[in-house]
């Protein structure tokens, strides 16, 4: 194409004017996939956008503040303590948290000791002396640990701690005081009561409260606030879902379960200072809140009607493409859908010729976003020109 024929052919784009042209064809085919596609992009509209997905709301996300409180007592039988009861300040480590709580609910203690030496655990003088994980600092003598047995001797707090494996064993509106002393959450019966069991909690995340007992673990506490602001206020109402957030697997944890130590220090009559050393396995629980909040607004609201309408437009398009390239009368329907008059004087100026290659041209510009809505319009003429 020469230079001068495309010069032409944009000056005539130029000098055109289009307008609106309806051709009705009357067909069964077409019709039918016309109002079958438009059903669709109203049912989307109408049903996903407006009402599952709720477009017309303006949404923000939650923003808590989480308190807890445990309340109970405990009653133990052991060897080292006896029968003992236990009360929150016991088992509650540290008395608050900021969003989660601790429960203790099993420990191995070791009491009356002191800064002295001492022979080493058997345990820690096999197992770990490759990786120089010692029970106090050694002092380079070998004494005896019993009868039969020679380990390290260490400077540490004495007698040194037993390495013991556990034995396994066997607020709403609505809500009142009066309510809140006597209910206690259920799933099925009570799933509005802000009270828990500490088992039911365990067994509501498909866990074994025993073995967490024993152990240790953590637990997580979910509050889900999923709330509609332009229905009555009685209907935000919380969720409740528990679940584990530690690696219970001991194949693919180094320290499984929950535990950690703590010692209680006093002194002898003789001034020497002597504690009592620790170590509490236990459930910490998270408290998690997350959610959502929805109420009407015009913006949100306009803007998904205008993309629905977009999208109706997209089925003329569609139609228009199955007609002009699908049906066998194609080309009886592109010589009445698109009609061209020329103005003879405007012709005999430029000399206008509608070229495919400008066709082209403005398309691959068109995709690479270089044109403009006029020049968009004008290619739209020529690719129609180039398909007559």
């Amino acid at each position: 194409m020469s230079d001068k024929g495309c010069c032409d052919s944009v000056g005539e784009c130029f000098f055109d004017y289009y307008t609106s042209k309806i051709l009705v064809i009357r067909s069964k085919k077409v019709g039918t996939l016309n109002r079958f596609t438009q059903a669709l992009v109203i049912a989307y509209v109408i049903g996903y956008v407006c009402v599952l997905k709720k477009g017309y709301q303006d949404t923000d996300t939650v923003l808590s503040s989480v308190t807890t409180k445990v309340k109970g007592i405990a009653l133990t039988n052991t060897t080292e303590l006896g029968e003992r009861v236990w009360d929150v300040a016991d088992y509650i480590i540290p008395p608050q948290e900021d969003g989660s709580f601790f429960v203790l609910t099993n420990m191995i203690i070791t009491p009356n000791q002191t800064q002295s030496k001492c022979a080493e655990q058997t345990s820690f003088y096999i197992i770990k002396q490759s990786i120089l994980f010692f029970s106090g600092v050694r002092t380079g003598r070998c004494v005896n640990y019993n009868d039969t047995i020679k380990t390290c001797e260490v400077l540490s707090w004495c007698p040194l701690e037993k390495i013991v494996e556990p034995p396994k064993r066997n607020i709403l509106p609505n809500i009142n005081n009066s309510y809140l002393t006597q209910c206690v959450f259920s799933r099925k019966t009570d799933p509005d009561c802000p009270i828990f069991r500490l088992k039911d909690i365990v067994e509501e995340a498909e866990e074994d409260f025993q073995t967490m007992a024993v152990h240790g673990g953590v637990m997580g506490v979910q509050i889900r606030w999923d709330c509609d602001l332009d229905m009555p206020q009685s209907w935000c109402v919380p969720r409740y879902t528990f679940r584990r957030l530690d690696n219970k697997d001991p194949e693919n944890n180094v320290a499984p379960g929950y535990n950690f130590r703590f010692a209680k220090y006093y002194k002898d009559s003789d001034g020497t200072e002597t504690r009592t050393l620790i170590k509490g396995y236990g459930i910490r629980f998270d408290v998690l809140v997350f959610g959502q909040a929805g109420k009407f607004n015009i913006i949100p609201t306009l803007l998904n009607i205008g993309a629905g309408l977009a999208l109706l437009g997209l089925v003329n398009v569609i139609c228009d493409w199955i007609v002009l390239t699908l049906m066998k009368r194609k080309h009886h329907y592109k010589e009445q859908k698109y009609t061209y008059v020329d103005d003879f004087g405007l012709v005999s100026i430029f000399g206008l010729i509608r070229h495919p290659n400008v066709c082209y041209t403005c398309c691959i510009l068109i995709l690479f976003g270089i044109l403009t809505y006029t020049w968009v319009t004008f290619c739209n003429w020529l690719c129609s020109s180039c398909a007559l």
